[in-house]
């Protein structure tokens, strides 16, 4: 198992925002990232965030309002996790879904208004 796919460990981070484009070539410049088009199932170019040969996290193809990052921690059961942050009093922004090639994600707000995300990945329900 990866550490990415360790329950409880930091798997991903996601960039949102208005202007992907000028958020990709920010990070580039002041942090030193590769942005590298990662094909997906449906044909698509997710622009992901390269530490050498491995991604770390990406750029949202979906437009915000406002610039955000997301980090995505791993759990073993997103259905699961997500009824427990829902009983401990988190809001659910986006309700669990598949994202084919890559696991079962949602994103909620914890008690205290922060975005985060939960994802369990494709090879660890193998």
């Amino acid at each position: 198992m990866s550490e990415m796919t360790t329950p409880g460990a930091a798997g991903w981070i996601e960039h949102s925002g208005p202007d992907h484009a000028a958020a990709q070539k920010f990070y580039a410049d002041v942090v030193g990232w590769t942005i590298a088009g990662m094909p997906m199932q449906d044909g698509s170019s997710y622009p992901g965030i390269m530490m050498g040969e491995q991604p770390i996290g990406g750029f949202s193809p979906r437009s915000d309002d406002e610039g955000r990052w997301t980090i995505f921690i791993t759990v073993a059961d997103v259905d699961a996790a997500v009824a427990r942050a829902k009983a401990g009093g988190a809001s659910v922004v986006a309700e669990p879904m598949d994202a084919p090639g890559v696991g079962r994600m949602a994103t909620l707000t914890d008690p205290h208004g922060a975005r985060f995300a939960l994802i369990t990945y494709e090879s660890m329900r193998q």
